[in-house]
């Protein structure tokens, strides 16, 4: 009988994958929709993150801004994306980096526009005789409870 050795794993399981990218910048998506973009310093077995030199990214269509948060720690089960951002390319974006302030109210704004559209949209179901649960009283797994 003869015994052939296991072919060698190129890759390391779960978030010990992630030691080669400590010391590079990270774009981190977060469960709330929140993004980040910062140094990845530290993981740990729960993907736990610390992010330092961070700054808070806020789309608004074809602008954004940046807010310094400076060292953020993320707990695991908030992270929804994680990506290394490749520097050469960072800077060959078609989006337009405005001021703190202007992008806030275009957030505003935008926000606005929408809790006006939901509404709308609400009334136009409520006359056809269909109700939607409220999502703020609503649990995570989508059933409605009353406060």
């Amino acid at each position: 009988m003869r015994f052939t050795s296991r072919p060698k794993m190129n890759y390391m399981p779960g978030t010990a994958s992630l030691i080669e990218d400590i010391d590079k910048k990270h774009l981190v998506l977060l469960r709330d929709g929140r993004t980040l973009i910062g140094f990845l310093r530290s993981i740990d077995q729960f993907a736990n993150l610390v992010l330092q030199q961070t700054v808070e990214r806020i789309h608004v269509g074809k602008r954004y801004g940046d807010i310094p948060r400076g060292i953020f720690i993320v707990r695991g089960e908030n992270v929804v994306l994680l990506g290394e951002i490749d520097l050469e390319k960072e800077s060959d974006t078609s989006l337009q980096q405005v001021c703190i302030e202007d992008i806030l109210e275009e957030q505003r704004l935008q926000q606005q526009s929408r809790q006006e559209a939901e509404k709308t949209k609400h009334l136009a179901l409520k006359e056809r005789g269909l109700v939607m649960p409220r999502p703020d009283i609503m649990d995570e797994y989508g059933v409605q409870h009353q406060y």
